[in-house]
């Protein structure tokens, strides 16, 4: 049987394999249409703690015999408030991010005429040929740019047929992606109400699969991914808004032109780690370069600032211990799941390679531990600390606190190598 099973594995992985391109198509075929609930999933998971929060606060004013009614009120309530902060937030930032992009784009020719009039006369007025390169370049790109409207303006029929079909398929996308969120906030409601009965068929399922200590292990592992999501996403988008909103003050007190658009590239952009400051930094100054040169140079200073203070004092008090990932690590989730899934792999490549990394790690333990080779993660403690982590090294501690420690371990080893090595060290009882 293990025999028959092992080459049916194998002939199913080189399938995969050399089928990989239909494979893969076949399963974005399934998540296009499975969208909806993935828009609603992710939804509720972002409101779960609001409505638990909320659920927990009804609890103590209604009494026990009224939960369905505590129920939907904390659904209701949970769904009308992410609702109405994304109402506000769209309100206060879409209204002024197009009259600022209207405004930016009546004025960007005169703006960048004056710039490089300004940069000829500073920087070029000594060098000749230079500054008359400089106006060939421009008189060049003026006579494209006009070219291009006259296109814009009389277009040929192949354009037209183009451009309509364009605005057909973006519309229609549109449409698809707006129906796709309004069935999402449906199953929104389903899923924050039902989430401790679809918890506990879960685990009732997990429990009939595999056996009580692996389910327990994966209970665990499931838990310690939850709060690494959890915190990590919701950490980050406050942290995010902490930042826009100190950058706009900034930006209104010192007058840096744009101030709303370059806030909210500046916050929208810090929700990537580690990329994500310099990410906003460069299309932000690039705004307040057109319009003050000099004003660009003492904006660049200000994001180093903020960017310091956010890395170093509002980041850490927010996130807390967070990951625990080195930034090497952080650096190589973000650039691979960033690759594979874009600005949406950038957001939560590093919480998912930290549950990655967790479980690597308690695999190594437990190896080192059944080979009797665990002596080697203490010298490995001794010689480098554990810089993968925000915990302590063994040697900087005290020897007190080290044996106490040394035999929490010693205990939670024999635990673990009961449970690997026995068939059901805690068989249920029966009911």
């Amino acid at each position: 049987f293990a025999g028959a099973g092992a080459i049916s594995l194998s002939i199913l992985f080189f399938f995969l394999i050399y089928r990989f391109k239909g494979f893969g198509d076949a399963l974005s075929t399934l998540l296009g249409i499975l969208m909806p609930f993935v828009y609603g999933a992710v939804i509720a998971y972002v409101l779960k703690p609001v409505c638990n929060t909320i659920e927990s606060f009804l609890q103590k004013l209604l009494p026990q015999k009224m939960e369905g009614l505590i129920n939907f009120l904390s659904v209701a309530c949970s769904l009308l408030f992410g609702i109405l902060v994304v109402y506000a937030l769209l309100m206060m930032i879409i209204p002024q991010l197009i009259t600022s992009i209207v405004t930016l784009s009546s004025t960007l020719q005169s703006k960048l005429d004056l710039f490089i009039t300004w940069l000829s006369d500073q920087y070029f007025a000594d060098n000749q040929t230079l500054a008359n390169s400089i106006e060939q370049t421009l008189d060049t790109l003026s006579a494209t740019f006009t070219e291009w409207s006259k296109e814009i303006a009389m277009p040929s029929v192949q354009s037209v047929q183009n451009v309509v079909s364009g605005v057909g398929i973006g519309v229609w996308s549109v449409i698809v992606t707006v129906k796709n969120i309004l069935i999402g906030l449906v199953v929104t409601v389903y899923l924050l109400a039902s989430r401790k009965r679809f918890a506990r068929q879960a685990k009732i399922l997990l429990y009939s699969v595999v056996k009580p200590h692996w389910a327990q292990i994966i209970l665990d592992e499931v838990s310690y991914a939850d709060r690494m999501f959890g915190g990590f996403i919701n950490g980050k988008v406050l942290d995010s808004a902490i930042i826009g909103v100190l950058c706009y003050i900034v930006c209104i007190v010192v007058k840096f032109p744009n101030a709303l658009l370059v806030s909210a590239i500046i916050g929208v952009t810090n929700v990537i780690p580690f990329f994500g400051p310099f990410i906003g930094a460069v299309p932000a100054t690039l705004l307040i370069l057109i319009e003050d040169p000099i004003k660009a140079l003492w904006f660049v200073l200000f994001i180093l600032i903020l960017q310091q203070l956010d890395g170093n004092i509002i980041g850490p008090n927010i996130l807390g211990s967070s990951t625990g990932l080195s930034s090497f690590w952080v650096l190589f989730s973000i650039l691979l799941f960033g690759g594979l899934w874009g600005f949406f792999g950038m957001l939560v490549g590093v919480p998912l390679f930290a549950v990655i990394y967790d479980i690597i790690k308690k695999l190594v333990i437990w190896g080192l531990k059944r080979n009797g080779q665990l002596g080697m993660m203490t010298r490995y403690h001794e010689e480098f600390g554990d810089p993968d982590t925000l915990e302590e090294a063994p040697s900087e501690q005290e020897p007190a606190e080290l044996e106490q420690q040394t035999e929490a371990e010693n205990h939670n080893w024999e635990k673990l190598q009961q449970i690997f090595h026995s068939e059901d060290p805690n068989p249920p009882k029966e009911q």
